[in-house]
């Protein structure tokens, strides 16, 4: 096939990166290269694999890997893994800030994976603007950058020029994403069939656990949140969480949202969502019956808060993550 022209997408492997994620991103787009070629005079585009490393601290990144094809490829993307290590570790590599800043100001989109939102964060270009990161590290991501609109509900945002994938091995979808982006949705199926993946169109929070905010520092409001887990949030009247604070209502309604950066209500929601979560997964109990367990008289009240949290609808749920095989022939929407 005669290629027209050639997309160059370039991974940084910076200090503690993840090998496997560099290795399979590497993999991935060239498979998804070879089925471009497949189609013969149908396409005319291929992908150019690169990889940047900086050879001396404080360095401009180089390439240190090159998959062979059109040399005279314009880079296109830049991508940041993960990595297993602390990700604050290398953020003051301001070298590498600037470099990822004039490849962005030049037309290259930027991306990340997972922790290398850090490293990505660190170039400003994500301030007012929308990023993800894996859900467990979504708190220290957005107070160490307040300005960043951090939603680790989102397995992956693609907002043009910038490309953020949450989990660990999000860079399936994220690479994905970029193959449906410059090859096209034909070559992007086919790609993900062959690696038996599915396509982009997942959400993280389909997997995430409510992790509550402990370490506030306001004992009122810990207490009042001790108290939630010990009765599975079964009582939710402000009036008794008020008095649980042994605070004002309204001053209990401030310093709750000030310590836990979410209102009483949408904690209890979660709270109780997560309990549903586990009887959905791990038992056979009808949907109206999990919803009264955990504290919904009306059944489509809960169907909809659940939606609105996880993503999925209670049956959903259960049909993609039920750990015994229960039965969703009594759950109906």
């Amino acid at each position: 096939m005669a290629v027209d022209h050639t997309y160059e997408i370039g991974l940084v492997l910076y200090p503690g990166v993840q090998q496997a994620a560099v290795l399979g991103l590497t993999d991935l787009f060239c498979l998804a290269n070879n089925i471009a070629a497949a189609y013969c005079d149908a396409l005319k585009v291929g992908l150019r694999v690169t990889h940047w490393r900086q050879e001396m601290p404080h360095s401009m990144p180089v390439r240190v890997f090159d998959s062979g094809a059109d040399p005279a490829s314009v880079l296109t993307a830049l991508l940041l893994p993960p990595t297993l290590d602390d990700p604050t570790g290398t953020l003051c590599e301001l070298a590498m800030d600037s470099w990822l800043r004039a490849q962005h100001a030049g037309g290259v989109v930027l991306g990340s994976v997972c922790a290398g939102a850090f490293r990505l964060a660190a170039t400003g270009l994500l301030t007012g603007r929308p990023m993800t990161t894996h859900w467990a590290y979504a708190q220290r991501l957005q107070e160490q950058f307040p300005l960043v609109r951090v939603n680790a509900d989102r397995l992956i945002i693609d907002d043009g020029d910038i490309i953020t994938a949450g989990g660990l091995m999000s860079w399936t979808d994220l690479g994905l994403r970029l193959v449906d982006r410059l090859l096209g949705p034909t070559v992007m199926i086919d790609t993900a069939r062959m690696l038996l993946v599915d396509p982009p169109g997942r959400e993280q929070r389909y997997y995430s656990v409510f992790s509550p905010r402990l370490t506030h520092g306001d004992a009122a409001v810990l207490r009042v949140q001790h108290w939630l887990q010990a009765t599975q949030a079964k009582e939710i009247a402000l009036a008794t969480l008020a008095a649980q604070a042994r605070l004002e209502k309204r001053t209990f309604l401030r310093r709750f949202q000030k310590a836990t950066g979410m209102t009483s209500s949408e904690y209890c929601q979660r709270l109780r969502v997560g309990r549903a979560r586990e009887l959905l997964q791990f038992s056979s109990t009808s949907i109206d019956r999990v919803a009264w367990e955990v504290g919904y008289c009306d059944a489509g009240a809960f169907r909809k808060v659940f939606t609105r949290i996880v993503g999925l609808t209670p049956s959903e749920y259960r049909r993609r993550f039920s750990a015994g095989g229960a039965s969703a022939l009594l759950d109906k929407e």
